[in-house]
């Protein structure tokens, strides 16, 4: 079993993270707007790491820690800005499914980046991505839901989010990561909350019980386990696992939040998660097919990371 603790933990991360859709969406119907959202998970984040691995920080902050702990903050606060957002013009099912792309877009970052080279099937998957977000968001007269279109773009920031993630977790203290990324989120969703206006918070009960779900679940707990489990798995497999949080998502939204499926969005949501599928799976067809030599198997890994 403590063999496979980073798969286990990167499962039990998915479940979370789906469930947040949800607890974005009790929020935003509570009455608490995107940007005082993101400002009271990340603050609970950042607290309750913050105290309870004081110590840990302390001994293991270094100034590139610091530096990858930013990096990653501004990833995650854009990531996070444009889904919450996109959450109060489309549904919590879509929203979900249309973020899991970002798993598609990694190898692209590898390439752009560090000129890591792209395969066939990371091209055909990603053209078949885009596809199934057609199918799913695009309107009778072919234009787009304005939240479907912010989910879109969230999906890059997560995606950037992801791949520095797996650069960063094996290099660096996961406290030191976590830490400093939701303190500068937090920073920066603080000055964009107050420079908008929305400094006054009149919320329901329901969104208060829906961004404290979102701040010590999917923030505090569950991107230290992201930190933790990354460090573990390849940046495949964990891709893989973390792309079902799209699945959970729609069924808690389907469930909890009573959202309907219409035949069109199950077409697209089965579209895209192949696309994940065939994007994420292809190192091991390749290792099936090509060989098991260590040349082969390099190569390919390096193509997808």
């Amino acid at each position: 079993m403590r063999r496979y603790s980073g798969e286990i933990g990167l499962f039990l991360i998915a479940i979370i993270w789906g469930s947040g859709f949800v607890g974005s969406k009790l929020a935003i119907d509570g009455r608490m707007t995107p940007m005082q959202i993101l400002t009271i998970r990340y603050l609970i984040g950042t607290l309750i790491l913050g105290i309870v691995f004081f110590k840990k920080i302390k001994e293991n902050i270094t100034k590139e820690s610091m530096i990858a702990g930013v990096i990653l903050g501004i990833f995650s606060f854009l990531g996070f800005t444009t889904q919450t957002i996109g959450l109060v013009y489309t549904t919590a099912s879509k929203n979900a499914f249309i973020t899991a792309v970002n798993v598609v877009i990694v190898p692209f970052i590898g390439f752009v980046l560090y000129k890591r080279k792209l395969d066939k099937i990371g091209v055909a998957s990603s053209l078949l991505a885009l596809i199934g977000i057609a199918v799913l968001s695009l309107e009778s007269d072919f234009s787009i839901n304005f939240g479907d279109f912010l989910t879109f773009i969230c999906a890059f920031g997560f995606a950037f989010h992801i791949f520095f993630t797996g650069e960063f977790s094996a290099k660096y203290n996961s406290y030191v990561l976590t830490v400093i990324q939701f303190a500068t989120a937090f920073v920066m969703s603080f000055i964009v909350q107050f420079a908008i206006g929305e400094g006054s918070i009149v919320a329901t009960s329901k969104g208060y019980l829906g961004v404290l779900y979102l701040g010590i679940f999917s923030t505090a707990i569950g991107f230290l386990l992201q930190t933790k489990c990354q460090s573990k798995v390849d940046q495949t497999k964990a891709a893989i696992i973390l792309s079902t949080e799209s699945v959970f998502g729609t069924i808690l939204s389907i469930l909890i939040l009573g959202e309907v499926l219409t035949f069109r969005m199950v077409i697209g949501c089965m579209i895209i998660f192949a696309s994940i599928i065939i994007s994420e799976t292809k190192l091991s067809f390749l290792k099936k097919n090509k060989g098991t030599s260590l040349e082969v198997v390099e190569v390919t890994k390096s193509e997808i990371e």
